[in-house]
């Protein structure tokens, strides 16, 4: 079974890397923001990192954050519609983002990627790659809110026709 469950390391670096190649894509895009750092750490174990630009030229603010965080055992809520994952340890590990533009015609975006595997005894019980991403349009144009629905139906149609089932032309 150990081959059927993702390798973390590739994952972390992954992330990482997304999370590199975002900051830097808002900072070219806004011009003069720039994201500040913090580190942290978690006392059940893990950590990660919060980046945050302010005031920028294009963004009002922006949130960019990694995580990498283990625990000993999964919280009730993860656990209340799975009971075989009751006392399962587990590692989490995840990219955030929220951005906030100044203009209130461009909307308020949300996005993250997470990837979480349990294990029980030193084996893995379960493992899922999740996420998802929206749109909180301030001044609604409905042809920009089509044009970004289909976009997203778009990027998720490779996965399968129900993942963006939500919306229909």
């Amino acid at each position: 079974m150990a081959a059927d469950i993702p390798a973390i390391a590739p994952v972390l670096a992954w992330l990482r890397s997304l999370q590199d190649r975002i900051t830097a894509a808002l900072e070219q895009v806004d011009g003069t923001g720039r994201f500040r750092s913090d580190l942290w750490t978690r006392t059940e174990g893990g950590g990660g990192e919060s980046r945050v630009l302010r005031d920028g030229t294009v963004f009002e603010q922006a949130g960019v954050n990694f995580s990498h965080v283990v625990g000993a055992q999964l919280p009730g809520s993860a656990t209340a519609q799975r009971p075989e994952l009751v006392g399962a340890a587990f590692e989490a590990t995840g990219v955030s983002l929220v951005i906030h533009p100044r203009n209130p015609h461009v909307p308020t975006s949300h996005a993250n990627v997470r990837c979480l595997v349990a294990t029980k005894h030193g084996q893995p019980v379960a493992w899922w790659f999740g996420g998802g991403f929206d749109l909180t349009p301030y001044y609604p144009v409905d042809d920009d809110v089509l044009h970004w629905h289909r976009t997203a139906r778009a990027a998720c149609e490779p996965f399968g026709p129900d993942v963006y089932a939500t919306y229909k032309d």
